[in-house]
């Protein structure tokens, strides 16, 4: 493993990101929201009825920070805030139908894009990409530990 190697992943990795972002939003016909909002999304969307603090401390952020960024989503229609029965100051998060109907949109345009893109791969190759499936997930988990 070399340095020239980990930039070749790290590029390979981003440059899929945002090839996919991009297509799947343009292709559900909406505007992509910034990657901050996006990571908010999707911790609500792992952890529904997470608080702003615990979102800051999971996204490793100031918690005024992810407050703008609820007021943002919230705004959009994308987040609900209700307050915590147990404890009136903290304020629970939750998807908005909106918000569950859009993300499938997005991953549904996403998959399509991949499938069809795995298509074109040779088979070998093919089966290689999914086959790391687990240790990207587990490369993904390790490295958000490490911020």
């Amino acid at each position: 493993m070399t340095d020239e190697t980990l930039a070749q992943l790290a590029a390979a990795l981003g440059d899929l990101h945002r090839v996919l972002r991009r297509t799947a939003s343009q292709r559900t016909g909406r505007v992509a929201l910034p990657d901050a909002q996006v990571e908010v999304l999707r911790l609500v969307q792992r952890q529904p009825g997470i608080s702003v603090r615990e979102a800051a401390d999971r996204l490793g952020t100031a918690a005024n920070t992810v407050s703008t960024l609820v007021g943002e989503l919230t705004a959009a229609g994308l987040l609900s805030r209700d307050r915590d029965p147990a404890d009136r100051r903290t304020v629970r998060l939750g998807l908005t139908d909106a918000a569950r109907e859009r993300i499938a949109a997005y991953q549904r345009h996403r998959r399509d894009l991949l499938a069809a893109a795995l298509v074109g791969l040779d088979p070998a190759d093919r089966e290689r990409l999914l086959a790391a499936v687990p240790a990207l997930s587990r490369l993904t988990d390790l490295t958000a530990e490490q911020r």
